[in-house]
């Protein structure tokens, strides 16, 4: 009687060979007909559905604060959740949380923040008159969005802001300009755009997020031009 190393020997041998596809004993004709009532194949596994996102922007903070697992890694009961007026025809998204916003508990609290209070007073805005919202809810590791978790935070996110419908969006940051207006944040700067998110029509621009603002104060200049242009003639 062949050993376990006997046995894969031989298993291998056969290999070498050639033979690599299991042999009945009995012949086979492959150019038969099925019998009456089998399938013609195997069946293809079904895939999971997609889980069903909330329908109302209440609907969607209550899930964003209980669901166990998201894409950005983010925990239930540790999520940093949108602050203003929903109903605010003026949305900003950001990427992610700053470092010290977990412990502050809200979104931009360093200064970061501090500069986004100047360029929201800059066009007779406060924080409580528009809808500030991030694509992550904790910041991730490394401050980076893994790539492979980027499409699944992008649904969430752009379904965040057809439920807000806001007339106008700032998107800030390269990763939020890819995800949200599937755009180079460089092609889509210095640009109003019309987007559709599930029927939703919003005027959007995209320009740098805080953090790099902070790190390059030159291009403070870009954003005010981004400003002028967002509020531009609309009425807001």
């Amino acid at each position: 009687m062949l050993d376990m190393a006997g046995a894969l020997s031989a298993l291998d041998w056969w290999r070498e060979a050639g033979f690599d596809t299991p042999i009945a004993d009995a012949p086979r004709n492959w150019l038969a007909e099925p019998p009456a009532g089998a399938p013609a194949h195997a069946p293809t596994p079904a895939r999971p559905a997609k889980a069903a996102m909330p329908a109302t922007i209440a609907e969607f903070r209550a899930w964003a604060e209980s669901v166990p697992s998201m894409a950005d890694g983010s925990l239930a009961g540790r999520r940093l959740l949108a602050e203003g007026d929903p109903a605010s025809n003026l949305m900003i998204m950001i990427e992610m949380p700053e470092p010290a916003d977990a412990a502050a508990g809200r979104l931009l609290s360093d200064e970061t923040g501090r500069l986004l209070d100047r360029m929201l007073a800059a066009i007779g805005r406060d924080r409580g008159s528009i809808y500030l919202a991030s694509m992550c809810f904790a910041r991730p590791a490394g401050g980076r969005i893994a790539p492979a978790s980027l499409p699944a935070i992008a649904d969430i996110a752009r379904r965040h802001i057809a439920l807000a419908a806001p007339k106008r969006l700032l998107v800030m940051g390269q990763a939020a300009s890819r995800a949200i207006l599937g755009t180079e944040l460089v092609e889509m700067r210095g640009k109003l755009r019309i987007i559709n998110h599930e029927g939703v029509n919003v005027e959007a621009i995209a320009s740098f997020a805080p953090r790099f603002l902070i790190q390059n104060p030159a291009r403070k200049a870009d954003v005010w031009k981004d400003l002028r242009l967002l509020i531009g003639g609309i009425g807001i």
